[in-house]
């Protein structure tokens, strides 16, 4: 089993009594009681345009559901700039690329992290038509395939405003969250990504706004809140 030392951006692993890690496990909270009556599973996390860290509160939102208790897949499906092998240290030789562009099950891909209970599968080599190669049946087929084996599976996926690549993987998830950086977005671009949303029918569970100024979380916190706020 390869386990190698994750960054400090894993804060949820590497200080989880911090004011942040909690803020990660109050998100988690929110998503699990966002919905009563439909099983949340496939979670993707997207933001407006890049730069809003939006990797980095995917990656700490799967450690904080790992630390649930649940067995968690976290999918690097920002094909064009992937960002998770860095984030965790772990090779990005072969993904999900790999896996679609070869027909490889699953578990060829799946890597181990030092975190228990959170598994993750890479972007893999950068393709030449990322929109096409998530669209494709064998992605559906994977995330079918995914359901089976973990509780949560959260997808890193590109910004949505920039490329449709978040688009096409938010009409298999059950749910998304929107991250947003404080101060750095406007309001006309974040309603242009909820628009592309819901243009596809996606349900969007609520948003984050990152990097918030607040002495109970130094200088760093997050709020989630309704689609409908």
């Amino acid at each position: 089993m390869l386990r190698l030392t994750p960054k400090w951006n894993l804060i949820t692993h590497l200080n989880p009594k911090s004011p942040i890690s909690e803020s990660y496990r109050t998100l988690r909270t929110n998503i699990d009681h966002s919905t009563i009556n439909q099983k949340l599973q496939i979670i993707m996390v997207t933001s407006s345009k890049p730069g809003e860290g939006k990797s980095t509160t995917c990656a700490n939102m799967a450690v904080a559901f790992a630390q649930a208790n649940k067995r968690v897949l976290l999918i690097d499906a920002d094909l064009r700039k992937p960002t998770q092998h860095y984030l965790f240290g772990t090779s990005n030789r072969n993904g999900l690329t790999t896996a679609l562009f070869n027909q490889k099950p699953l578990k060829d891909i799946v890597q181990h992290t030092a975190v228990d209970n959170l598994f993750i599968v890479h972007a893999g080599p950068t393709p030449p038509n990322p929109s096409e190669l998530l669209s494709s049946p064998q992605m559906a087929e994977l995330l079918d395939e995914a359901r089976k084996s973990y509780d949560v599976i959260v997808l890193d996926t590109p910004p949505i405003v920039t490329v449709t690549d978040a688009q096409v993987v938010a009409v298999m998830s059950d749910g998304v969250v929107l991250i947003v950086q404080s101060g750095q977005v406007s309001k006309e671009h974040v309603l242009k990504a909820k628009s592309l949303l819901d243009h596809v029918k996606a349900k969007l569970l609520g948003v984050v706004l990152n990097n918030v100024n607040s002495s109970h979380a130094d200088s760093y916190s997050y709020y989630y809140g309704d689609s409908e706020g």
